[in-house]
């Protein structure tokens, strides 16, 4: 993780009793949430934080370290909230993933933005922070995982159409996709009353039930 760029001397460090610099990087994952990186000016970020647009050039040297400092410093929290915990080799591969599932809710609960920011500016083509965000990529947790699917399915545990490469993108659709389209799928019939536990549970059953070592039913066209 790269170190912010130290503050430099001779202008005021707070604004209204918070700390401006991290007012700006609150206000900067707010904005980017609601509008995209693209649509968000430095100016925008500033007024959302209650203080001089001067003050990006002070504490950050421009709008492209701020973004910098965005990903580094508060989306990276997600990521080590979710994956900084070491994996129960003692559990089973539902328990596992119930447990991450149960932590990237845990993470959305406190980093509301990074649902809406994942859609927009990491999953879609030319999401502006990618390439920014793949530096934070838990490549080895994930290799893991991965891992410890295939073994599972070896050992008879794990049904044999599940392909372990696809497990942690089934997982990233249940929840990260889940929680970044509320506004589009609570205007369906009766979901608007969906609360985030209910979505949680749901997530956590499908995943884990998907895994169960069961062969799909067919029935036959009647003819």
């Amino acid at each position: 993780m790269r170190k912010p760029p130290p503050p430099r001397r001779g202008r005021p460090a707070a604004s209204g009793g918070r700390d401006a610099r991290e007012a700006l990087l609150d206000a900067a994952v707010a904005l980017f949430a609601e509008r995209g990186v693209a649509a968000t000016t430095a100016a925008g970020i500033a007024a959302r934080a209650g203080v001089t647009p001067a003050m990006i050039h002070y504490y950050f040297r421009g709008r492209d370290n701020l973004v910098d400092a965005v990903v580094d410093e508060r989306m990276a929290l997600f990521v080590s909230h979710v994956f900084g915990a070491p994996p129960d080799r003692d559990a089973s591969v539902a328990e596992t993933i119930a447990a991450i599932a149960a932590r990237i809710f845990d993470a959305a609960r406190r980093f509301p933005w990074m649902p809406p920011i994942w859609i927009r500016e990491i999953a879609a083509e030319g999401g502006l922070l990618r390439e920014r965000a793949m530096r934070h990529l838990p490549a080895a947790a994930i290799g893991g995982f991965v891992e410890r699917i295939v073994a599972a399915r070896r050992r008879g545990e794990v049904g044999a159409g599940v392909d372990p490469r696809l497990v942690f993108v089934s997982m990233m659709g249940l929840t990260m996709f889940a929680l970044a389209t509320q506004p589009v799928w609570r205007r369906l019939p009766g979901a608007g009353a969906i609360t985030l536990d209910d979505l949680e549970r749901h997530a956590t059953a499908i995943l884990t039930a998907g895994l169960a070592n069961a062969a799909p039913t067919r029935q036959r066209r009647k003819r």
